[in-house]
């Protein structure tokens, strides 16, 4: 492990690349990684970053897992694509894997999570077109997050985003998170599914409470709705559990993942339980020309190897709390950072609404301390290492953070 204060600079590598053929559409911070090791990321000046963000929760195994990229190389040597006209072993290895840790029965692989809840809302239109539903609707959770394809950001709770690309799908509802009047309020006889994210990410790193989502359960058992959940970020692992919803006690429908499955092999997928299977989705409803391609789907099976050998699921239960009262330290130290809230390795501190400090501003200091951060909206710094941190790393991070903080 590289040594706790081996920075050999203080600012970020400048941006070394000729960007003039790249559609500038990321916010990006003018840092260029050539490599990573285990929890640590490298620029091409040679700076090392101690990384708290692992790709916005993709890099679960961190970097340069040997078994995992062993499987990779073994399966380019094999076969990288055929088409969806024919089997392929490790689709319907890594299937049954993800149904199994999932508890659902049925598993279409994407290339990314939009097109995973794209999926989800084609199997919510047709579970209604098959009961004689027409014009079916969905109630879909203010400050909510599922992509930026059309159909995603339909269900995508901030103006802000869908604006520019309007009209998008019709028949999307949103109530409240956390407010089951403002969801019951909503329900009619067009209403097909109930969507949302078991712990909001993107919107600021909200863990949906115990008794709302076990509402969301009763209120679609008793109008036969769908109950699909987003656990694209939240899921493999992040909360302490294999899937966030497995804290609450109840089953979804449907799920989404994506992320963590591949561990950076682009690939998501949607999972349903047989009911619903039977009765939405048949032969010619949906398809994807990559989705379940031998090679992402080597990538996902060998993920929940690995998974399970490392105990990588337990590991982050076990750690959850020395990660909380580490973010709590600052909220103790620093007035203008106010609480801490999230699950496992998906936690927030949330800046008081009072200060006019911004998340992306100490994001960009805490790079310049050798530590990668995220943001989230509604002023929120998240933080969603690797699942394989360890104690010292959650220490350094203390000491790094606390740099970039001492400097506002």
């Amino acid at each position: 492990m590289p040594a706790k204060n081996s920075l050999k600079s203080t600012k970020p590598s400048a941006l070394s690349v000729d960007e003039s053929a790249i559609l500038q559409v990321y916010a990006r911070m003018p840092i260029v990684f050539d490599r990573g090791e285990g929890v640590f990321l490298y620029d091409t000046a040679g700076k090392e970053y101690l990384d708290f963000g692992a790709g916005i929760a993709v890099n679960a195994l961190g970097y340069g897992n040997s078994t995992f990229t062993a499987a990779l190389k073994a399966q380019i040597d094999k076969l990288l694509h055929i088409s969806n006209l024919y089997y392929n072993a490790p689709a319907m290895e890594a299937a049954k894997k993800l149904a199994h840790a999932s508890g659902l029965e049925r598993v279409f692989f994407t290339n990314s999570g939009a097109e995973a809840c794209e999926g989800a809302i084609k199997v919510a239109k047709k579970y209604a077109y098959e009961k004689g539903i027409r014009g079916a609707q969905i109630i879909a959770m203010r400050n909510s997050f599922h992509g930026r394809t059309l159909g995603a950001l339909s269900v995508t709770g901030n103006s802000a985003y869908q604006k520019p690309f309007k009209p998008l799908l019709s028949g999307v509802k949103f109530a409240h998170f956390n407010d089951t009047h403002s969801v019951e309020k909503l329900i009619s006889e067009k209403t097909c599914a109930i969507m949302l994210e078991t712990i909001q990410g993107e919107g600021g790193v909200t863990p949906a409470s115990q008794s709302f989502l076990r509402d969301m359960r009763a209120l679609c058992d008793k109008h036969d709705l769908l109950l699909i959940l987003d656990e694209i970020q939240c899921g493999m692992g992040r909360s302490g559990k294999m899937f966030a919803y497995e804290h609450y006690g109840i089953k979804p429908d449907v799920i989404t993942t994506a992320k963590a499955l591949g561990c950076g092999v682009p690939v998501g997928a949607f999972v349903l339980s047989e009911k619903v299977a039977l009765q939405s989705l048949k032969p010619g409803d949906h398809g994807s020309t990559y989705g379940g391609n031998p090679f992402a789907c080597a990538a996902v099976s060998k993920v929940f190897d690995i998974f399970d050998e490392l105990g990588v699921v337990e590991h982050v239960a076990r750690l959850e709390s020395t990660l909380t009262k580490a973010l709590q330290t600052f909220c103790a130290r620093y007035d203008f950072l106010q609480e801490v809230r999230g699950k496992g390795f998906l936690q927030g501190v949330q800046i008081r609404k009072s200060s006019k400090i911004q998340a992306k501003d100490i994001v960009a200091l805490a790079a310049e301390e050798g530590l990668i951060i995220l943001s989230a909206s509604q002023n929120v710094l998240r933080f969603a290492p690797p699942l394989i941190i360890k104690e010292e790393h959650i220490a350094l991070m203390q000491e790094r953070l606390d740099r970039a903080l001492a400097r506002i």
